[in-house]
């Protein structure tokens, strides 16, 4: 093995740019990678290596192709793919072979990304997990739904890989495994060919081991240049501790986490002011639940009208309990979410991100569950970016870590706080 797959994506795509390596090279990395790794992570549904090597080749005898040339990339198998199986997670479509690529697919292709494979997905996106297990201890979840996404990254398989967010599908997987999650603001990156599950909710984002990879990723296929990573910060970011509503459902880790933070960020001078979220947005979470649940009744209609069977009977409840918000429920909900949208740019009048809990804690134990998204549904649907930092470890010995939280559209901005906390509070 090379050590290649140990390259940041934003090191290695430097290095093929000057030759200095092969995407052949760092393709067969990976794989040698996945081959030694993969019964045991169950990061992968399908892999096509012969397909990967034949890009990677082709990569290396033309010219530098874009942003991603000749880094491995791994897809969500909610992500319409034209040349693998898409299963979205369910036995309904196994080896159903979509005609097209997913739109953020086709962009990753086309700035130079060489697919790998398809990484495994909760069913729909939702919470009935799949074979992934945790690559820091298999007996504890990834998380989900991004579950191999976050695994793959994670266990040094591929360099970064897209998720997808509806409730806290990136950053809650991104916290259990430590990787760095990264959820754009809401619209960023398209949607089109990603199996729909909530229309206000659904958002394309990345999973890698640096903020900048994963805002190389989401810069390639959003056409967003103004995400990427090329300068530092040049002054330390005004940081809001956040402890949110939810606090009172953190675990020891997380609190320890926070205070690390506090303690870590005001040593390396950076200006801490602890913020409590207005009182509307105590009832976010709620607001969340019924619109995730009302949306995903109506998206699954067919699923559920035609292969009810075949869904797994905590899909069938989460259904059965969405049907059940009236559109009266369903508006009030919407309309909560619009008011504290607009309320937002108050809770950062005097800091530039907020710091907040990604997780309860620790990767729960056993692979029936995938976690709580808890601390995850608000921000959701405030349609804010958030990037999970991962950068110390609980009493098991698994990852734990804060996402930082801009204001909505200040994806630059909140990248660059990101990278720069992250710095600090692992030095």
């Amino acid at each position: 093995m090379n050590g290649l797959n140990l390259l940041s994506a934003t090191e290695a795509v430097r290095q093929l740019a000057d030759r200095k390596i092969t995407a052949v090279q760092l393709l067969d990395a990976c794989l040698e990678r996945i081959a030694a790794r993969e019964p045991v992570v169950g990061a992968w549904m399908q892999l096509d290596i012969t397909a990967a090597r034949a890009r990677a080749q082709a990569l290396d005898a033309g010219p530098v192709q874009g942003l991603l040339h000749g880094l491995p990339l791994g897809v969500k198998d909610l992500m319409d793919t034209a040349d693998l199986p898409t299963g979205y997670g369910s036995p309904i479509y196994a080896g159903h072979r979509p005609a097209w690529d997913a739109a953020a697919v086709a962009m990753a292709r086309a700035a130079g990304a060489v697919v790998v494979g398809k990484t495994v997905t909760t069913e729909f996106a939702t919470f009935f997990p799949g074979k992934t297990a945790n690559p820091h201890n298999p007996g504890h979840t990834p998380g989900g739904s991004s579950s191999g996404s976050a695994a793959a990254v994670a266990d040094f398989m591929v360099p970064f890989a897209f998720g997808t967010q509806t409730a806290g599908s990136i950053i809650r997987p991104a916290a259990f495994c430590g990787a760095v999650g990264y959820k754009p603001s809401f619209g960023t990156a398209s949607r089109v060919g990603v199996k729909a599950l909530c229309d206000t909710l659904d958002t394309v984002g990345a999973l890698a081991r640096t903020v900048a990879d994963a805002a190389l990723l989401v810069a390639a296929v959003s056409g967003r240049r103004d995400l990427l990573l090329e300068r530092p910060l040049d002054r330390a970011p005004r940081v809001g501790l956040c402890r949110t509503y939810e606090w009172k459902h953190v675990q020891p880790a997380t609190e320890a986490a926070f205070e690390r933070a506090r303690a870590q960020l005001g040593t390396a001078g950076v200006k801490l002011k602890d913020v409590d979220l207005p009182p509307q947005f105590a009832g976010l979470v709620q607001a969340q639940t019924d619109i995730m649940g009302y949306e995903l009744a109506q998206s699954l209609a067919y699923e559920r009208l035609t292969h009810h069977a075949q869904l797994s009977p905590r899909l069938q409840q989460m259904i059965a309990d969405g049907m059940a918000v009236t559109p009266e429920r369903y508006a009030a909900a919407i309309a909560l979410a619009r008011g504290c949208r607009r309320a937002l740019p108050q809770v950062f009048t005097d800091v530039d991100v907020l710091l907040a809990p990604s997780a309860a804690g620790e990767a729960p134990a056993g692979l029936a569950a995938t976690g709580d998204p808890l601390f995850n549904r608000i921000w959701t649907l405030l349609h804010t970016p958030c990037v999970h930092l991962p950068f110390t470890t609980g009493p098991q010995g698994l990852p734990v870590g804060l996402q930082a939280i801009g204001n909505v559209g200040a994806d630059r901005e909140t990248l660059a706080a990101a990278e720069w906390l992250l710095a600090r509070l692992r030095g």
